[in-house]
């Protein structure tokens, strides 16, 4: 596809950037198999961040791979600064403008993919200089958007149809590839189906609480939550007890000044700044105090496996995933079921109620 001839991959399939889950051997293990897997430096300072593009290196020598850089988040310029030295083939891009990132990218011959969740944003990236899009849509893990994948694919695929994208939200297995093709993308991207394989550092109690496919007592795809009030942006976590308290209403304005501050004070930002930023940016405040409050919940299910203290980000998709195989394994099982749907659609067009004269009208139509 498009993707696997922009990014040097064999197989369009794509591990997103997920903080404490993206490690260095997740990202080589789907390197290796030969889709992208893309590097989480949220969790990171610039010299891990360095010493985690290395890592990738050894494990997957010759083969393409990708960094995250959530440019709204603290420390997120430097670690991009440190994949640009390091000529990081692909630079994932989200929340931020990042022209300066593509330019010094395109420089040595890397790739930027930008990370939007509508049309505004997709036209601003690609402005900005990314070479691809992950269209996200509202079924995906943590941060999708309010348009579900089905619309917001194919309608970025028309208003953008030179452009590479990989659609994000609701995908885990091969029918979901073939659809996304069949929408007007060119791969997939599957965090919450990757973060389940063995090679993921996601605990296996999380993994098979995920995993477990039962009605009574298991996990389907009704059993996430989707609110800004947990981390400050709209995300998708999985329903607990926990989840759905830290989700009930919105934290109190002087609670989010106090944690708005101490963020401020961890990035080394002048308190007169912070305040200042307070009065005139204040969503983009909110954001950062929140985002920055909720990595205690996030870890403790995500590191830890607590799953009654912490909240876990994960998909719709979770209704899809009822096993943990090797990240090899799933790759190719995707790949094979890809094949036999894409093959059984077809079929299903090969007959005489569709003549070569309706076919071209149907063309035209479309086209219109």
């Amino acid at each position: 596809t498009r993707i696997t001839k922009e990014f040097g991959c064999k197989i369009p399939l794509i591990c997103p950037g997920m903080s404490w889950i993206s490690t260095p051997e997740l990202v080589a293990a789907v390197s290796n198999a030969g889709g992208l897997g893309i590097l989480a430096t949220g969790p990171l300072d610039g010299e891990e961040t360095r010493k985690s593009i290395q890592r990738i290196r050894e494990l997957a020598p010759g083969k393409p791979f990708g960094v995250g850089a959530t440019l709204l988040m603290p420390g997120a310029k430097e670690n991009a600064k440190v994949a640009l030295d390091e000529n990081v083939p692909v630079i994932n891009v989200s929340l931020g403008k990042a022209d300066w990132i593509a330019s010094a990218a395109h420089d040595y011959g890397g790739k930027v993919l930008a990370t939007v969740t509508n049309a505004v944003h997709a036209k601003s990236a690609l402005e900005g200089g990314a070479d691809a899009l992950m269209v996200t849509g509202h079924e995906a893990a943590a941060h999708g958007g309010d348009v579900t994948s089905l619309v917001l694919i194919p309608s970025i695929a028309s208003r953008f149809p030179e452009v590479p994208l990989v659609a994000a939200g609701g995908f885990a297995d091969g029918r979901g590839l073939s659809a996304a093709l069949a929408l007007g993308a060119d791969g997939i991207a599957m965090g919450s189906r990757f973060a389940t394989t063995l090679e993921s550092p996601l605990p296996l109690h999380v993994k098979t609480s995920i995993s477990n496919p039962h009605l009574d007592g298991g996990a389907t795809e009704s059993d996430t939550i989707y609110s800004k009030n947990f981390d400050g942006i709209p995300a998708r976590v999985m329903k607990s007890a926990t989840s759905i308290k830290a989700n009930a209403k919105p934290t109190p304005i002087p609670v989010v000044i106090y944690r708005a501050i101490e963020a401020a004070r961890k990035m080394n930002i002048p308190l007169w700044k912070a305040i200042g930023g307070l009065m005139t940016e204040w969503e983009k405040m909110y954001i950062i105090a929140q985002f920055g409050a909720a990595t205690t919940a996030i870890q403790s299910a995500t590191v830890d496996g607590d799953l009654d203290k912490g909240v876990q980000f994960i998909g719709q998709t979770m209704g899809l995933i009822n096993d943990v195989p090797s990240v090899d394994e799933l790759c190719k099982k995707i790949i094979r079921e890809a094949k036999i749907t894409s093959r059984e659609t077809a079929c299903q067009f090969d007959s005489n109620l569709f003549s070569d004269s309706s076919h071209d009208s149907t063309n035209q139509n479309y086209g219109n």
